[in-house]
């Protein structure tokens, strides 16, 4: 004697019957983007490159900014300031270290 018990049958596929995914379609989406962005990074950096690489060239023209910054007393300032450090620094190196006694 064989019974046969029916339980509720479980679906495995939980998917749309009528849905159908064009995945051509995304891939033309996706390519195209990429190429825009390929595009842009060239033109990028080809702008980039030539705005770089233009020369920068000085004109002779009387009280011009670059003439204002380099000032000779500003120079003498700097060179003046070096040395002192640099005197500092050779006082220090050549001061005997003064030695820790460990029995304190």
């Amino acid at each position: 004697m064989n019974i046969n018990i029916k339980f509720f049958k479980r679906e495995n596929s939980f998917k749309k019957k009528d849905f159908k995914l064009d995945s051509g379609f995304y891939w033309k989406i996706f390519l195209g983007i990429t190429f825009m962005m390929i595009l842009f990074a060239f033109y990028f950096g080809y702008n980039l490159f030539a705005h770089i690489n233009e020369e920068f060239v000085l004109s002779n023209g009387g009280g011009n900014s670059q003439s204002k910054m380099i000032d000779k007393n500003r120079i003498d300032k700097v060179l003046n300031f070096f040395s002192i450090r640099e005197e500092n620094s050779n006082r220090i190196m050549s001061s005997p270290a003064p030695v820790v006694d460990p029995s304190l």
